[in-house]
């Protein structure tokens, strides 16, 4: 009987031995039919009818192993939007399941660079995996219009590349780069409607980020659920006003504990530029318990923390972060990039997959 088991137990280290030698060949045998699996899935049809939201870059400007630049998505009536366009966010889209060619629109709450740096390669994603003949409309407050000029004029010179390339049929030129859409700022206690198709309405509020102008945030509603994405901002009266009822907030936050704690290593480390900057952002964006205020004060389904500042990669720095806040609104998840919230249609579920990338 051990006689027998080690000879099985032989042939079994051998035929290991040889698959592992011959991994490379194996594995390109596999990609065409992991390849066409891949580009004949379809996200957004398996999600269902609903409103479904998934965090692209959870994170704000500083780097993080888990939180990028801020992106959010939005799924509903079959189509797919962005609501800013941080560093990474259209990678890790397509990360989570959805293929750039998808993306129908961004919606830009600000021009800081970290909502916008990543338009230009979302834009040519689209157009390269989509074969679009049109460009990719970007919404938003008035001011958007010079952002993607800017862009269509740094990413000229590659368009042509890519059309001498590969062709009119795969990257037609009229499907190249960005349009703008731009809104009126809305007065405080206003909204605007800036997009309405397919039963999917989605409005433009104003908020304060101060002394940054303009700042936008926005609601966006599809059978019978609602969703409001934050933008950058201070605590915001008029966030509460029309959150009230919603079923979900997406909202930014700061831990003003771990930043005053960063500017004071900061400044016993001699780095005055960076301790100013630390002092700095204190005032223009809400704290996490201020973001819980919000969403009890309103009445929220559910509150989604993104725009995570600082990072939160070391041991204990989630605990600190989150210091307080289920004292004041407990239907909370803090995101990371690949979380998940799906608002069925005509319903009150609130379904949270918070296992990210």
């Amino acid at each position: 009987m051990m006689k027998e088991r080690y000879i099985s137990a032989v042939i079994l280290l051998i035929l290991g031995l040889a698959l592992y030698s011959q991994r490379g060949d194996i594995f390109l045998r596999l990609v065409p039919q992991g390849m066409e699996a891949n580009l004949q899935s379809n996200k957004i049809d398996a999600l269902g009818d609903g409103l479904h939201i998934a965090l692209c870059g959870a994170g704000g400007p500083m780097p993080s192993a888990s939180r990028s630049g801020p992106c959010v998505a939005v799924i509903a009536a079959g189509k797919l939007f962005l609501v800013d366009s941080g560093s990474n966010g259209i990678r890790n889209l397509g990360r989570m399941g959805y293929a750039p060619g998808q993306v129908s629109g961004v919606f830009v709450t600000h021009f800081h660079s970290d909502h916008i740096d990543g338009l230009g390669e979302v834009a040519t994603l689209r157009w390269a995996n989509g074969a679009h003949d049109a460009p990719l409309n970007i919404y938003g407050p008035e001011g958007v219009s010079a952002v993607v000029d800017g862009f269509n004029q740094a990413y000229a010179q590659d368009v042509i590349y890519r059309n001498d390339h590969h062709g009119d049929n795969t990257t037609p030129l009229s499907g190249a780069g960005m349009v703008a859409v731009s809104a009126p700022v809305p007065a405080d206690d206003e909204l605007i409607t800036v997009y309405e198709q397919d039963g999917l309405t989605v409005e433009m509020l104003a908020v304060d980020h101060f002394p940054i102008s303009p700042a936008v945030a926005y609601r966006f509603s599809y059978a019978g659920r609602t969703a409001l994405i934050s933008g950058d901002t201070s605590k915001s009266a008029n966030i509460e006003k029309f959150a009230r009822g919603i079923d979900l907030l997406v909202h930014e936050a700061l831990s003003p504990e771990l930043l005053k704690a960063m500017n004071q290593g900061a400044t016993n480390a001699g780095q005055d530029n960076m301790a100013k900057i630390f002092h700095d952002v204190l005032d223009y964006h809400a704290s996490p318990i201020e973001a819980a205020e919000t969403a009890r004060d309103a009445d929220v389904g559910h509150l989604l923390y993104y725009h995570v500042v600082p990072p939160l990669d070391q041991l204990g720095a989630e605990a600190a972060w989150l210091k307080g806040v289920d004292e004041h609104f407990s239907q909370f998840t803090l995101g990371q990039d690949g979380t998940a919230v799906s608002l069925p249609a005509n319903s009150t579920a609130i379904l949270v997959n918070n296992s990210g990338l």
